[in-house]
């Protein structure tokens, strides 16, 4: 049951007539009675005795329909004012984001968002580091992995699988690994946070965890470099799908499937306290999570998405 039917069932009410209702509504009588039969329907009685030429209230109309009448108003309340309110979203986010992740899905996401809410304005924050909310100059953080800190607020949007992965050429030139030991003599294309470079990388199959030891003759601080240089092929990346979700569907990249695959992260929207979980920042969630499962179905339908997640 929902609001145009009973819309339609106060109005056959009003004129004593469902195709007076009905045109009063602009809608067509068979509409207007299959309304009337779904409402009736839903609360198991009927609310109108009908004969060739009239219609009039039940016992159970009678008793009712102010009800239904009084219940439709306050829910055409409610829906006008969450419309209202997201039509009117304004106020700034200050929002920090990773570096691949940021620059080539929620860089242009956001363009869109502002779009359907032009009142808002976005200061973005670019940073692979971990964020200081209380010296960084955001309210925000869309970050992989569920916070750690029992102070942190966010919402969980997806998860996100990893994924090893490299361009076609090198693959050609090096051949495609097929066990850990194979991927032990392969260039890994590594991150480095601060002073560490993460060379060790974990690989999972049947819930055990194998650290596997890459050599290397690349490493940096930013994750969008790492895989500019996979695309180039100078190696094999451990990444996320959603960071490389566009070259793997361009065919730039190709999947390595072995054994053992990394463990499957998790994409959280992170705040240090409730107050700053607005509405804008409710609809930007939603916006974002949308946007990740269209991105999922896509590598789905192209049988990307790891078949071991």
């Amino acid at each position: 049951m929902n609001l145009d039917d009973l819309r339609i069932v106060i109005n056959v009410a009003k004129f004593q007539s469902i195709k007076l209702a009905g045109e009063h509504l602009s809608v067509q009588t068979a509409t207007a009675s299959a309304a009337v039969k779904r409402v009736e329907r839903h609360f198991g009685t009927e609310l109108f005795i009908r004969s060739t030429r009239h219609l009039r209230l039940s016992p159970a109309g009678e008793r009712f329909l102010p009800t239904l009448e009084q219940a439709f108003n306050m829910l055409g309340n409610i829906e006008q004012e969450v419309r209202s309110e997201k039509d009117q979203i304004e106020g700034e986010i200050r929002l920090s984001v990773s570096s691949d992740f940021g620059r080539n899905k929620i860089l242009p996401w956001l363009d869109e968002f502002m779009v359907k809410h032009p009142s808002l304005s976005i200061k973005l924050h670019i940073s692979d580091s971990n964020i200081d909310f209380y010296r960084d100059p955001v309210d925000l953080a869309l970050r992989y992995g569920s916070p750690k800190d029992a102070n942190i607020y966010g919402f969980k949007i997806c998860d996100v699988p990893r994924i090893l992965c490299a361009s076609n050429d090198y693959l050609h030139r090096f051949g495609t690994p097929t066990t850990l030991e194979e991927l032990q003599q392969h260039n890994g294309l590594l991150y480095q946070l601060y002073d560490k470079v993460y060379d060790h990388w974990d690989l999972e199959a049947d819930g055990q965890v194998t650290k596997v030891r890459m050599r290397s003759n690349r490493a940096s601080n930013d994750a969008e470099l790492v895989r500019r240089w996979c695309v180039a092929g100078k190696g094999i990346a451990n990444k996320s799908l959603l960071d490389m979700a566009d070259d793997l569907l361009a065919g730039k990249v190709k999947p390595i499937e072995l054994s053992h695959a990394p463990p499957r992260s998790h994409l959280w929207l992170i705040c240090p306290t409730r107050q700053l979980i607005t509405p804008p920042v409710r609809l930007l969630r939603e916006f974002i999570s949308e946007k990740c499962d269209t991105v999922f179905t896509h590598l789905k339908q192209q049988h990307l998405y790891p078949v071991s997640h």
